[in-house]
């Protein structure tokens, strides 16, 4: 059955996931800006990727949600830091029945998006994928499943949701809807939170995080916060869950970085706000004491001032 979706933020994320969905034969609608939004108008959109390229000569899209108008559903594709104006930008694409999936890192997108299309609006989500804008027009995917994990905010079986595990399974993509959507949303983001800061601060490639004594229980003691943060917030994550983030650390290329760490290098804007500033927030709404995260969090917040 086909689906008509607004893409929300046309970069590596949404342009990679709605590439895909587009080529499927679905109605999707990009909703993009400056010279990526002319070039998508001027020539389609082209993928690089590891699971195959593809082009799409001719992609609708524009810069005005209103001329996309109520859509099945919507795909926030945006950065944390970008969040804010794409929920101003939400209602045009919002009717009775429209659904809008979060894809942000961290924990708090799918609150703040519900404070503007109402809770029952929202299927909160996260993405796994290595994907990014190599030029306007031009999305380049690098790794990852291409995996897509929602569901309803509480959990229940829903039609809405079969159809979008169907739309995204049968266009090269992975949809998976667990038994507990907190429970995986707040288990990446146990290495969100733990990973960001460390290596921010310290400046080092995973390798050296994971292989250091003391960089590597400072991780493990920043999990134990944010465990129980999460715990705090009603969301009791499994027995395993900080073995497993450990494990997926240790397999990860030695001489890799968090987005987190190269944003700032760089002197872009970043999601440490989303990262362990949520963290920090978190902690205090509920009463829950995270004196490492938010010593973290501080200096890191220092550091990305500075550049």
């Amino acid at each position: 059955m086909t689906i008509k979706i607004a893409v929300l933020g046309a970069g590596g994320v949404g342009g990679y996931f709605g590439g895909r969905l587009a080529s499927a034969g679905h109605d999707v609608r990009f909703v993009a800006r400056g010279e990526h939004l002319a070039a998508l108008r001027r020539g389609g959109l082209t993928v690089e990727s590891v699971a195959g390229d593809f082009v799409l000569d001719s992609v609708v899209a524009t810069d005005d949600p209103a001329e996309v108008g109520e859509v099945d559903y919507v795909l926030l594709g945006v950065k944390t830091w970008q969040l804010e104006a794409a929920i101003a930008s939400l209602g045009p694409l919002v009717g009775e029945g429209t659904a809008v999936v979060t894809t942000q890192n961290g924990v708090e997108a799918p609150q703040q998006v519900a404070a503007a299309v109402g809770q029952d609006a929202v299927l909160p989500g996260a993405v796994e994928v290595i994907a990014f804008l190599d030029g306007p027009g031009r999305v380049r995917h690098l790794g990852g499943l291409g995996k897509l994990t929602f569901g309803e905010w509480d959990n229940r079986a829903s039609e809405r949701v079969d159809r979008l595990r169907d739309a995204l399974d049968g266009s090269k993509l992975t949809a998976v809807v667990p038994a507990d959507v907190w429970v995986a949303l707040w288990s990446k983001f146990l290495a969100l939170g733990s990973f960001g800061a460390i290596s921010t601060l310290a400046n080092a490639p995973y390798g050296v995080l994971r292989s250091r004594p003391g960089t590597r229980q400072l991780i493990v003691d920043s999990m134990n916060e944010i465990r129980q943060v999460a715990k705090a917030t009603g969301v009791e994550l499994p027995a395993d869950a900080m073995d497993k983030t450990l494990a997926f650390l240790d397999s990860l290329p030695a001489e890799g970085t968090t987005s987190l760490q190269r944003d700032i290098n760089d002197g872009k804007p970043s999601e440490l706000e989303a990262w362990s500033g949520a963290v920090v927030r978190l902690g205090l709404e509920t009463g829950t004491p995270t004196p490492l995260n938010t010593m973290l969090y501080e200096l890191a917040s220092v550091r990305s001032r500075l550049g």
